[in-house]
């Protein structure tokens, strides 16, 4: 995965992506190419599943 196609799996802007990918928990790039750098879709899952709080939905919210 590259940093757009992740950037829309989490729902941000590529700019937080960069904020994220700073951080110490965030999985290292898979590879680097030509200057982008990619990730292994399984370890940005397991990120997501370790770190990322849910976000609400509408069903989540009282009526």
């Amino acid at each position: 995965m590259g940093p757009y196609e992740i950037a829309q799996r989490l729902g941000v802007s590529r700019q937080r992506f960069q904020q994220l990918a700073r951080y110490p928990t965030f999985p290292k790039p898979y590879q680097e190419l030509r200057g982008m750098k990619v990730w292994l879709a399984d370890d940005i899952e397991r990120w997501i599943k370790e770190y990322r709080q849910p976000r609400p939905t509408e069903d989540d919210t009282p009526a």
